[in-house]
């Protein structure tokens, strides 16, 4: 098997004067997660179905597990798995039955059948209701039970978009940890989509962002954070409003600079001091109360990049 799952170059599609991907170059190694990050309309969703050779590309080629999805999308298919928009389950079927019919789709053996259902159910906690009608499941359970579905075959690469969104708080960790489970089980490739920079900050050995279908960068969480500066100052008070931001956002100390609830989010260049700021914002008129220094987030990153990209 091949070190590299998925290799793109100057991958493009444009629907009429919108480019949804622009010459999108990148390779994703194989065995890891790796974290596909833009906001909404970054071609996210365009890319996967590209991948999946369910769109066909306006120039520029991709590989999926060494086949050209052009012209070998069924083989392809037949090597991943998917977790698109819409979970795809039949809620009028059981949980045990709707992974049934999928094997049958897959051709995998009765016994073989069998054997993997019980274990992906046992996995993620859902044996013991496998014969409940999925209609009558809640939102995360039916999200577990497309995630079984997907990874039902055993493939080689799971594409995941937005496995999380719109669950809460615990149905979501829930999710994130039997994805990390099965992925570290299974040794799959696991090509993920979210905007949930917490979740791709702990699940991803790699990531990319996008923007406009274009890569703004790629590199492991940690590398990203070093990239941005890797010092973030806080600073709480009053009069700490956008016009200050922008004051700050011009001085070369810092990388990006902006307000949010009240405070500032200030993100300082390699080797950079708070204090010349904080003499600033008071110079300026601000009231400071307090000021709060650590490490940049992978969120703080992704806010960086995007307020590049607008300048």
């Amino acid at each position: 098997m091949s070190d590299v799952a998925i290799r793109m170059l100057e991958l493009s599609k444009s629907f009429g004067a919108v480019n949804a991907v622009a010459q999108l170059s990148l390779e994703v190694p194989a065995g890891i997660v790796f974290g596909f990050l833009g906001p909404n309309g970054a071609g996210k969703t365009t890319t996967i179905r590209l991948l999946l050779g369910l769109l066909e590309p306006t120039q520029g080629q991709a590989e999926v597990l060494g086949y050209d999805p052009r012209r070998q999308a069924q083989e392809i298919r037949a090597r991943t798995g998917a977790l698109l928009e819409r979970d795809g389950l039949y809620g009028q079927m059981s949980a045990e039955h709707n992974l049934e019919y999928q094997g049958r789709i897959y051709r995998l053996g009765a016994a073989e059948r069998q054997a993997r259902i019980q274990q992906l159910l046992t996995h993620l906690g859902l044996w013991d209701r496998r014969r409940e009608r999925v209609e009558t499941w809640s939102k995360g359970m039916r999200q577990k039970l497309a995630l079984a579905r997907a990874m039902l075959h055993r493939p080689q690469l799971v594409f995941l978009d937005e496995p999380t969104a719109g669950l809460d708080v615990m149905a979501a960790a829930a999710v994130r940890e039997d994805l990390a489970a099965l992925s570290a089980r299974e040794g799959a490739t696991v090509f993920l989509t979210t905007h949930n920079m917490a979740e791709a900050e702990r699940l991803c050995s790699r990531v990319a962002v996008i923007r406009g279908g274009r890569l703004l960068a790629v590199g492991h969480p940690d590398e990203l954070r070093r990239r941005a500066g890797g010092l973030r100052v806080e600073v709480l008070g009053r009069g700490l409003d956008e016009g200050l931001a922008r004051l700050l956002r011009q001085r070369p100390e810092v990388a990006a600079a902006h307000a949010a609830n009240g405070r500032l989010l200030v993100d300082l260049r390699e080797g950079a001091e708070s204090a010349p700021l904080i003499n600033a914002l008071v110079g300026a008129g601000a009231q400071v109360e307090e000021v709060r220094r650590g490490q940049a987030s992978l969120e703080d990153v992704f806010v960086t990049l995007m307020e590049e990209e607008k300048r």
